[in-house]
């Protein structure tokens, strides 16, 4: 009676912890129903119009406005208000933590506000910012693996230290058609020793430097070329480790391309296991049409953390 009372006693003491993250991870809805996880759309404004990613948009249809657009596309943040309502709901729903995965600090000041409606409502709800300094498909995976681990830990802290490791054995190359839509967003830190879409470059471009920001770092002067220097450079990477890595292969409405890449990959590398994914409108706003990107982290499928 005693040994029943004291796990009794532990299920009630174990927290129960939400996990939170933005559009840009492109968690599908049933993968949101299936791992318990809330979606919190990113804004964005194309000619006039405003949407909110995932929601009112669909992907197709923003690359479409987005090639027939008169105007740059700009993308903003949810107010405090609307993710002040979010954990408040949570906290009714009998969450104890909060473990929220957002794009990058790198390239969007979102994890700033959050950190400050942390402090706000520390006593409502233990909010837990985590900046896994990626967004799209790896943000994805990472999102996936706090939904598993929510359910093997009970503290917070026990999930983000894991977090963070498979967050460090992300890598990412990028290659975009051209770098004026960077360079208008602001978000390329290196610009101006790039600029360098006027001689027909195409340049690789990658989130792994030590300020977790978007830098090129080389120029190629074909699509064909950077794909190939990307696939050297995944291949010096991944075998610099001690773990199995899953890839991906990410796409701003390219999916032939994309796909096309994936097989020459797969083919190389059948040990590994890679998937498709795409930029939606708000980091496709930015890398532009064309883009792509291959992308690897940990395989926790293979090897858990």
């Amino acid at each position: 009676m005693q040994l029943f009372k004291f796990y009794n006693d532990l299920e009630e003491e174990k927290m129960k912890i939400a996990v939170v993250t933005d559009s840009t991870a492109n968690i599908t809805p049933e993968e949101a129903a299936k791992n318990d996880i809330h979606v919190v759309p990113i804004p964005f404004s194309i000619d006039g119009q405003n949407f909110r990613e995932g929601v009112d948009i669909s992907t197709d249809d923003f690359y479409k406005l987005l090639k027939a657009s008169s105007s740059f596309p700009s993308t903003s943040q949810p107010s405090i208000g609307e993710m002040m309502e979010l954990y408040r709901q949570l906290a009714a729903d009998g969450y104890d933590a909060a473990i929220s995965i957002f794009l990058t600090g790198s390239i969007s000041g979102f994890l700033n506000n959050v950190a400050q409606i942390a402090e706000e409502m520390a006593d409502m709800i233990k909010i837990i910012p985590f900046d896994c300094h990626i967004t799209s498909q790896p943000m994805h995976y990472i999102v996936l693996e706090a939904a598993k681990l929510v359910k093997e830990y009970s503290e917070p802290d026990e999930i983000t230290v894991r977090l963070r490791k498979l967050s460090d054995t992300v890598g990412d190359l990028f290659v975009v058609d051209d770098l004026q839509n960077l360079m208008r967003g602001g978000r390329l830190s290196n610009a101006s020793a790039f600029v360098g879409s006027i001689l027909k470059i195409k340049p690789l471009l990658s989130f792994d430097n030590p300020n977790h920001s978007i830098e090129a770092f080389e120029k190629v002067r074909s699509m064909k070329k950077a794909k190939l220097r990307c696939e050297q450079i995944f291949n010096e990477k991944i075998a610099a480790v001690d773990y199995p890595v899953r890839g991906m292969v990410i796409h701003a409405n390219a999916p032939e391309a994309g796909q096309k890449w994936l097989d020459k990959l797969q083919a190389d590398h059948p040990e590994i296991d890679f998937t498709l994914g795409y930029f939606g409108p708000v980091i496709g706003t930015h890398l532009g049409q064309g883009a792509l990107a291959l992308a690897w982290l940990q395989d926790t499928s293979k090897k858990p953390l």
